[in-house]
């Protein structure tokens, strides 16, 4: 099955390559070489820094051998580009993943779609795009694209070659609306030219700092009273720490009861991961251990025994949920701290690094491998990799829901710690200013 899994997510690569040859650059010698040094940087990394020194029993050499003769044969480099990525994919690992050259043009399909339980739904539909003219509406859900079936096990690649390793000018998708009808449809991407330094490279430096400015800005963690006795707080990724994650839970303790909602978190730093556990015990919690290449090493948090947040407690959920996120919400539920609420989680936790590279002059190229360093096993003995965190009451909105902007699910949780409120009002706690 496992073969089966990753033949399926190389045939999704090569089926949408096909669609973009309008913005292929010409493959000449020059760009082989390049593509053959990306190969050796990336697959070098592989070797040298994964977790687990046998590759999952893979025969390495012979699959990048494999890969170096396709490069051969490439017509162009975002094929060669499919084929590195294809090798990294053989090992069915969340982590472990090509950082690719960055392409010179921006593809803006103007719609998302997200998973929600086992199906996947229109979540955006930006205003002037090609999608909103053919009629495409929030709730509408999606069937497929390009072909290939949406769902948990496709989706995180079809994101990944979509917008960035083989962005498409078009796709095709086949979507069903409320009514039950059918439709299938090729929407258009709107394409734009990039700065870039040369080739394939990557944002200017002032483009890379705005850029990288709010990023930071949408990652922090936000807090809003419910009501006198409850404290929601939003955290879209775990990168504070120290003072900051300190003054969220100052706030905490004055209220008797805490939302944690974690829907969209993609994860973050350890460090930040463990100074807000340690917010919400008072004492020492061992969660696990750590399996690295030749070691494995404890996760212990201390606690925080005169200023943790001790009051009941609601973590939400859901399918984008991902690394520390994820470990978070398994945490409270292995310690019956809290009740976890939502959707599964998107099994994606492992631990990685990343491998910053550079080849060539004219054009320069930057790319990357993100490898798998460790993977977090927790005290019941499991990896949530490819599992996901379940919910302790699964709670989903509907399409009507999305379509309206409710959010029943953070009603539900309110609702679960005696405070009433409306997904109307609920789907207006966090929406933050942007600047």
């Amino acid at each position: 099955m496992r073969l089966v899994r990753v033949l399926m997510m190389l045939f999704v690569l090569f089926a949408m390559f096909s669609a973009m040859k309008s913005f292929a650059q010409k493959f000449d010698r020059l760009d082989q070489e390049i593509a053959e040094t990306i190969l050796k940087d990336v697959s070098d990394d592989v070797s040298k820094n994964y977790y687990d020194p046998t590759l999952h029993g893979l025969d390495w050499n012979s699959l990048v051998q494999k890969a170096r003769t396709n490069i051969e044969n490439a017509h162009d480099m975002e094929e060669a580009i499919a084929q590195i990525e294809g090798l990294l994919q053989s090992l069915h690992d969340s982590h472990t993943f090509l950082i690719p050259p960055q392409h010179g043009n921006n593809f803006d399909y103007g719609w998302r779609f997200k998973i929600f339980g086992s199906r996947t739904y229109i979540t955006e539909v930006h205003a002037g795009s090609d999608a909103e003219k053919q009629g495409v509406h929030l709730g509408d859900e999606v069937l497929a694209i390009n072909g290939f079936r949406v769902d948990r096990q496709s989706a995180p690649l079809l994101h990944s070659a979509m917008e960035t390793y083989l962005p498409l000018s078009s796709v095709e998708v086949k979507l069903r609306d409320s009514q039950g009808r059918v439709r299938d449809l090729r929407l258009l991407a709107s394409v734009t030219q990039q700065p870039a330094i040369a080739g394939l490279s990557s944002w200017a430096p002032h483009e890379m700092r705005l850029k990288a400015e709010d990023a930071w800005d949408n990652a922090r963690a936000e807090a809003v009273e419910l009501s006198p006795d409850l404290l929601a707080i939003r955290i879209p990724a775990f990168l504070q720490t120290g003072h900051d994650v300190d003054a969220l839970f100052a706030k905490a303790r004055t209220h008797k009861k805490l939302i944690i909602d974690l829907r969209g978190c993609r994860g973050g730093t350890v460090d930040s991961l463990h100074a807000y556990l340690d917010h919400i015990f008072s004492h020492e919690v061992n969660f696990g251990k750590l399996v690295e290449r030749g070691k494995v090493t404890p996760q212990t948090i201390k606690g925080n025994a005169k200023n943790a947040f001790t009051g009941d407690l609601v973590v939400l959920v859901d399918s984008e949920t991902a690394s520390g996120g994820e470990i978070f919400a398994r945490v409270v539920q292995l310690e019956q701290r809290g009740t976890v609420v939502g959707d599964r989680t998107s099994g994606l936790t492992m631990a990685a690094i990343r491998i910053p590279h550079h080849a060539g002059m004219h054009p320069f190229y930057l790319y990357g491998t993100s490898v798998t360093i460790a993977d977090t096993v927790m005290t019941d003995g499991k990896s949530l990799e490819h599992v996901g965190v379940s919910p302790d009451q699964t709670f989903l909105p509907s399409p009507a829901d999305l379509v309206a902007h409710r959010d029943h699910v953070l009603s539900f949780g309110a609702s679960l710690l005696g405070v009433q409120l409306t997904p109307d009002l609920a789907s207006k706690v966090f929406v933050r200013e942007k600047r």
